[in-house]
């Protein structure tokens, strides 16, 4: 039987919800915790507050088996999760508070023996950060920063690497990175880890696990950022860039990604700028893949002026608010970006089509901008601007938009 009989999972947003279930489906005991009282209400009653493909049967599963309860304050466990927001503040640096909060709350209930491991994706020493602070609130306990091996408490980092959309397959397929403080901290981590997860698990210390996860998502931004400015000097240049990357990917060594509107989502539009923050002076190219990628939504807003200009009653529908296609997640979208600036500029009539929620963010709402249905607001607008690829989008037909203007971010159309 594993010693791991009843985890903690601090944060049940889109990670920390689905590893939970995910423990929990696997005959762990899981106590789920989270600030929202309305999620953790919706949780116990078998309801996730965000849509991710069959997370409601896996979830009303293990409720009902008594398997996954959430509450607000921690209990006793044997080993912690957290799974929390990792934001930057102004000037793009990170914002550990909330990390720091689960130390908080964490503390009181901590015991000899346990394990904690910090999943949220994080710069460079966090996880020795979080463990001090553990350390300043539990004195009578030793911590691996402090005494290494023979540390009371074991702390690793194990960032998540999921797709929204995919995330129940992947948490399980994926191969994980796993970090310890110290050596026994990663194997602890391991044996939590290897409860439900398929996929490999490489070991590796705190530091470079952090680092791992930055990278991954660095490297990304990277490539993206190059579709995108190769969109910029095609746009001046009057040449298709679809048709451009189309024909040089059929170099066998050449595998240019897609540009669109911008880059959003909780990792690459966030984690490059913790390594930026990590080392400003060497991190050049990184720092210029994330200008570049903040400035298009910048180019689309001028885009669409241009249009709105060339008409009495310019009236646009924008397609799509989420940063992805095919999911509900709206973090860090440029599509939001995007109308935010075209509402409080007034350059025209908004109709915003989102499917995959039901609710505007707060600063849209205010603005007095409202939902519509696809094929209305195709009827009613002039000027139709595509920001997600969603597969709702994809077969629209051609003659009910032949006649007006189309600005397609994403070469869907």
């Amino acid at each position: 039987m594993s010693r791991f009989e009843r985890v903690s999972v601090i944060g049940l947003g889109y990670i920390g919800l689905p590893t939970s279930a995910v423990f929990a489906d696997n005959g762990v005991e899981v106590i789920g915790v989270d600030v929202n009282a309305a999620a953790v209400d919706g949780i116990n009653a078998g309801r996730p507050h965000f849509i991710e493909p069959e997370l409601d049967v896996l979830l009303r599963k293990v409720v009902e088996r008594g398997k996954l309860r959430a509450t607000l304050v921690p209990e006793p466990a044997d080993a912690f999760i957290v799974a929390v927001p990792t934001p930057f503040k102004d000037g793009f640096v990170p914002d550990l508070s909330y990390i720091e909060a689960a130390a908080d709350a964490i503390s009181p209930v901590l015991a000899k023996g346990n394990l904690l491991v910090l999943e949220s994706t994080s710069p460079v020493g966090a996880t020795e950060q979080f463990s001090k602070w553990l350390a300043e609130r539990r004195p009578d306990l030793s911590f691996p920063h402090q005494a290494g091996e023979m540390s009371d408490i074991r702390v690793a980092h194990c960032p998540e690497r999921v797709l929204p959309g995919q995330i129940l397959r992947e948490v399980v397929e994926n191969d994980r990175v796993i970090g310890g403080i110290t050596r026994k901290c990663a194997q602890a981590a391991l044996s939590l880890y290897r409860i439900f997860v398929k996929g490999d698990c490489h070991l590796t210390d705190a530091r470079s696990a952090e680092m791992a996860k930055l990278t991954e998502n660095a490297f990304r931004d990277v490539n993206i950022a190059f579709a995108n400015e190769l969109s910029l000097i095609c746009d001046q240049l009057r040449i298709n860039v679809w048709e451009l990357i189309r024909l040089a990917n059929l170099h066998p060594r050449v595998n240019i990604l897609r540009p669109g509107p911008g880059v959003g989502g909780h990792c690459i539009a966030v984690d490059p700028w913790f390594i930026v923050a990590g080392d400003p002076v060497n991190s050049r190219l990184i720092q210029t893949a994330r200008q570049v990628n903040n400035s298009k939504p910048d180019f689309v807003v001028q885009k669409v002026k241009a249009h709105c200009a060339t008409l009495k009653q310019p009236v646009v529908a924008c397609l799509g608010l989420s940063y992805k296609a095919n999911v509900d997640d709206m973090r860090e979208s440029p599509a939001v970006e995007i109308v935010e600036h075209l509402a409080r500029d007034n350059v025209a009539e908004l109709l915003l089509v989102e499917p995959h929620v039901n609710t505007l963010p707060k600063k849209l709402a205010a603005a007095g901008l409202k939902l519509w249905d696809f094929d209305r607001a195709i009827e009613q607008a002039n000027i139709l601007l595509l920001l997600v690829d969603h597969r709702s989008f994809l077969n629209v037909d051609r003659d009910v938009i032949k006649g007006k203007i189309v600005i397609d971010t994403c070469g869907a159309w």
